[in-house]
């Protein structure tokens, strides 16, 4: 379909917002379930139509994750499913509410994370899966592959996200590296982003050791209490028929003024093979520049949407197609 084209395609058709309708027609099936938002929301367009926050005026729905919420930590202390957690568990989960990551060491073990480091070797050398057009980024591989969907829905992880979230996370898309990204910072909410706001959680799971050389990610403790920023909060080059051409670009540049003027800290994560990053919606964060020639970085990100919520991306104006099945 064209959402497989897209993810090689670069040329003037990524930009127009009817190649993506198009595309929300052939899965039409998939976004009816969207109308009992449209209602709620008093969105008066059709499911398949492009969509941003602008359609919702700013009125946002005051139902935000309970870790979100004021007094959250307060309510935090007297939940007994936080009260039934170890003394290790429960100062990871004050640091999610505080800093907007929490980091589980050494979750996957050796054994599991070298399966995995095969089964992609093994895909990209028989050509049954690729990169996409940013030569980094293989897109959802657990449909071709077992192992990566044992990660993607390892049990005990969606249950910590499902308590972050304080909704069922669902699982929505993954990406697996090679190398590193060496993105600029961002927060993922300006590509996949609920209303109600916040309702999005995502894991980063590093497949080998990470140093200073091989571009590891990073990201600000804090920043995701700063105000969501999204399409309307920068000059992104949206028209009625098109996506900006410099959207991404122009996005980032926002982001640098916002880290510049609020004064955040960069952390590294030197993450240990086998660890596991969680982060919030909000969270900014990228990968650092590679210094090390040949370096791999080898990891797997999932990102996770709450049961319930309207899910859509931002950046490109489109409901997000979520298989229920």
């Amino acid at each position: 379909m064209l959402a497989r084209f897209f993810q090689k395609y670069t040329g003037f058709l990524r930009n127009l917002k009817a190649s993506y309708v198009i595309n929300n027609l052939l899965h039409v099936g998939d976004l009816r379930p969207n109308r009992v938002y449209y209602r709620r929301f008093g969105l008066r367009k059709n499911v398949w139509s492009p969509i941003g926050s602008k359609d919702f005026g700013g009125q946002h729905d005051p139902d935000i994750p309970w870790l979100d919420q004021p007094g959250a930590m307060e309510r935090l202390e007297q939940h007994p499913r936080f009260q039934s957690l170890n003394a290790e568990m429960q100062s990871k989960i004050r640091q999610f509410v505080t800093d907007g990551y929490l980091v589980l060491e050494n979750y996957f073990p050796e054994s599991d994370t070298a399966a995995l480091n095969a089964e992609v070797a093994q895909l990209l050398d028989s050509g049954k899966t690729g990169f996409n057009y940013t030569g980094r980024k293989i897109f959802n591989l657990p449909a071709q592959s077992e192992i990566a969907d044992s990660f993607y829905r390892n049990a005990q992880l969606l249950e910590y996200l499902s308590f972050l979230l304080g909704k069922p996370a669902l699982p929505f898309q993954s990406m697996n590296f090679t190398l590193g990204s060496e993105q600029r910072a961002h927060s993922d909410s300006i590509h996949m982003m609920t209303e109600p706001p916040g309702y999005l959680i995502a894991t980063w799971i590093a497949l080998e050791d990470c140093s200073e050389g091989n571009g590891p990610l990073f990201y600000y403790p804090g920043s995701h209490r700063l105000p969501f920023i999204t399409t309307e909060h920068y000059k992104s080059g949206n028209t009625f028929f098109t996506i900006g051409e410099n959207s991404n670009r122009r996005y980032e540049d926002k982001i640098a003024e916002i880290v510049a003027e609020n004064g955040l800290k960069k952390q590294l994560f030197l993450a240990k093979r086998g660890d596991v990053l969680i982060w919030h919606a909000n969270l900014l964060h990228g990968g650092s520049p590679i210094t090390r020639p040949g370096a791999t970085r080898k990891s797997m990100v999932c990102h996770y949407f709450a049961e319930g919520v309207f899910c859509y991306h931002e950046m490109s104006q489109r409901p997000a197609l979520i298989k229920r099945s």
